[in-house]
């Protein structure tokens, strides 16, 4: 028989306490008040503070003082389960705002309690929904939108901020329905061209309203009438979405007659932003009265929108530029002469996923479907811009050899932690198995180029393993596109009698009998895109270098023969706040000398990092459109860092960060030559 645990008197308590809590303690300070306090709760109680404050103090000390202050009062107004989210949610705030806003949100017991019995009938943006709105938002438009939290609901064109909770109205259905409604408005910001500009050398929308007399005035009247715009478009593209609308219209966001009537242009089917700030123009003298816009229209944050875009415009030009660069290449005549190059949107319509767009690309008299890879970038790019231009002769010509030796010393950016001009930085949240919980936008990843090596050792590798690329590539030969029978076809050569028989029993039973009753024989193309991620932390130093940059080359080598997709990624750093990944070859990027030369470069850094850069990658093949997506794991040893990123802690944020993968459609695997590596 099982005896009950004893409470814990309040000296026992305050001795646990001043030892948990000896860095931040002082003379002036005192845990004897809380540790009486804590003695008149119940054992649970007890035991709730001490596990959470052994997990606050890995944190921060001082945190995890002022839960020590708070707590009591926390459970005289709320049970176990309100008191952990008002620690997960101060921890929240401390690891986006820092200490002192975390404090605070500690001290704001009352204020929680009003919040959580607002709540009883709000959505929130869990993991779950997150997850929901992502796949929902990727469906929707040319490029991967991720979806975060915020308190103001906004887009930057590359993620979705939706509020950490909707309750708004007290039917919790609803309060889902405006989450889906508010990112979809979000995600027809950047699909309709709020922000898109006829060509990269036109003014931005900032400019553009920066030149009225009141700038204040005219955005937020352009916002009203923004909105208007959009919101038809999304009406007129989403029937069913048109009816949820309806279903949440409240007397204070039905749009008015007079905003109606005034902003009748932009209801119409061709209306763009530009027609938006001709009717601004037209209108901002007379100053109207204006509807505020549904509560599912979000904010338009234009400098964050910009900012954001303005980068990616420069990425993804350059990515364009080489992609087109290996074009040039197979299409230049004998005098190594380039054509002129056009471009011309075509719309098709595909039985599985009904119309979609493409580009078409003309060198000279040739024309060419664009590949998969620059068909995306050019997708992605005519978001922002209604006129694409393609790189010319003069900006993509390859007759220059790339030369290592001739690119500028790189600085070591590690040192002094400086942002340089090829350097994307990214946040990403990390698993807190103590917490149960992930920390919100702990950690920053820098992905920058990797420093070019002496070109001279791809030619000795080949050399040293001749015998095995032969090998190689008579294998991957092997696994190039296979002969498949096609099942449940309307033409075909055979009869497929499964299809056949259910036709039949559904004739049987008074249904319509399908005409998919044939099969035929099709070539299929392999479709499948890999990311290889290398660790490169200083465990690798010596022989495991050299076997991993050998490996790359053989590798690269075999899967030319295939003609898959795949980008190869480099990963290192120290602590959080210096998470470091280099592009060695990217999704869209030719296995040129270049790319050889990032290979050759590839040299031991600093500790080992997983969970972010599993993250990055994740994201990174979710922009691929592939069937079968895989990321490859190259490494020597278990998740370590500097910061205390070791043992259960990182293999626990490690496996999390591979079940993220996983749910998200990716096959994760792991090459590793650490015995000891299994779990």
């Amino acid at each position: 028989m099982q005896t009950s645990k004893a409470l814990i008197t309040a000296d026992e308590i305050q001795t646990r306490l001043d030892e948990m809590l000896d860095a931040v303690l002082s003379s002036g300070r005192s845990t004897a008040r809380p540790a009486e306090q804590l003695a008149l709760c119940n054992v649970a109680q007890q035991e709730f503070v001490l596990h959470w404050l052994d997990v606050i103090i890995r944190t921060n000390s001082e945190l995890g003082f002022q839960f020590v202050l708070n707590v009591p009062r926390a459970f005289a107004v709320m049970d176990l389960d309100n008191v952990e989210k008002w620690v997960i949610n101060a921890m929240d705030v401390y690891d986006q705002q820092g200490l002192y806003p975390g404090s605070q949100a500690l001290a704001a017991v009352d204020a929680f309690v009003e919040l959580q019995d607002q709540n009883g009938c709000a959505a929130h943006l869990d993991d779950t929904t997150t997850t929901i709105l992502s796949h929902y938002l990727r469906g929707l438009s040319a490029r991967s939108l991720r979806v975060k939290t915020s308190e103001t609901a906004c887009t930057d064109t590359e993620t979705v901020y939706l509020p950490a909770f909707i309750n708004r109205f007290e039917d919790p259905d609803k309060n889902a329905m405006l989450y889906r409604l508010t990112a979809t408005q979000l995600w027809a910001q950047i699909y309709f061209g709020t922000f898109r500009r006829e060509s990269p050398e036109a003014s931005t929308l900032s400019e553009i309203l920066d030149r009225y007399a009141d700038p204040t005035r005219a955005r937020e009247l352009f916002q009203v009438l923004e909105q208007v715009r959009l919101e038809a478009c999304v009406r007129r593209t989403f029937p069913g979405l048109a009816r949820q609308m309806d279903q949440l219209k409240t007397a204070s966001s039905d749009t008015s007659e007079k905003t109606r009537a005034l902003a009748a242009p932009l209801l119409k089917p061709s209306a763009t932003v530009q027609d938006t700030l001709a009717l601004l123009e037209h209108l901002y003298e007379d100053n109207p009265r204006l509807s505020p816009p549904p509560p599912w229209a979000g904010e338009i944050d234009i400098a964050r929108a910009e900012k954001i875009g303005a980068a990616r415009v420069e990425r993804e030009t350059q990515e364009l530029t080489k992609a087109i660069s290996a074009l040039f290449a197979s299409t230049t005549d004998s005098s190594g002469q380039a054509d002129e190059i056009t471009l011309q949107k075509v719309t098709r319509y595909d039985e599985e996923l009904g119309e979609t767009e493409s580009f078409v690309i003309g060198i000279g008299n040739q024309t060419m479907e664009a590949p998969e890879a620059v068909n995306e970038l050019l997708s992605s790019m005519n978001l922002d811009f209604e006129e694409l231009s393609i790189p010319g002769p003069s900006a993509t010509s390859g007759s220059q050899a790339y030369d290592p030796s001739a690119q500028p010393d790189t600085v070591d950016n590690a040192e002094n932690n400086q942002q340089t001009k090829d350097e994307a930085v990214f946040l990403y949240d990390e698993w807190d198995f103590r917490r149960r919980h992930y920390r919100k936008d702990w950690c920053v990843l820098r992905e920058r180029d990797m420093p070019a090596g002496e070109a001279v050792f791809y030619s000795q590798t080949i050399e040293k393993y001749r015998g095995s690329v032969n090998i190689l590539r008579r294998s991957f030969e092997a696994l190039r596109s296979r002969v498949q029978r096609v099942r449940h076809q309307q033409i075909g050569d055979e009869i497929d009698l499964d299809a056949l028989v259910r036709a039949r029993i559904d004739s049987l039973n008074g249904e319509e009998m399908s005409e998919r009753i044939l099969s035929r024989l099709e070539r299929r193309e392999r479709d499948i895109a890999v990311v290889f991620m290398v660790d490169v932390s200083g465990s690798t130093k010596g022989w495991i270098n050299d076997a991993e940059r050998e490996c790359l080359v053989l590798l690269c080598e075999a899967l030319q023969i295939l003609g898959d997709r795949y980008a190869i990624y480099g990963f290192s750093g120290m602590t959080r706040k210096r998470c470091e990944l280099y592009r060695i070859k990217h999704m869209n990027e030719p296995y040129s000398d270049e790319v050889r030369a990032r290979i050759a470069g590839i040299e031991p850094r600093d500790y080992t990092r997983m969970g972010v850069t599993i993250r990055h990658l994740t994201h990174v093949l979710n922009n691929v459109s592939a069937k079968t997506r895989l990321l490859i794991t190259l490494s020597d040893g278990k998740p370590d860092d500097y910061d205390g990123y070791r043992g259960e802690y990182g293999i626990e944020d490690t496996r999390q960060a591979l079940t993220e993968a996983k749910r998200t459609g990716i096959h994760p695997f792991c090459i590793t030559i650490d015995q000891q590596a299994r779990e």
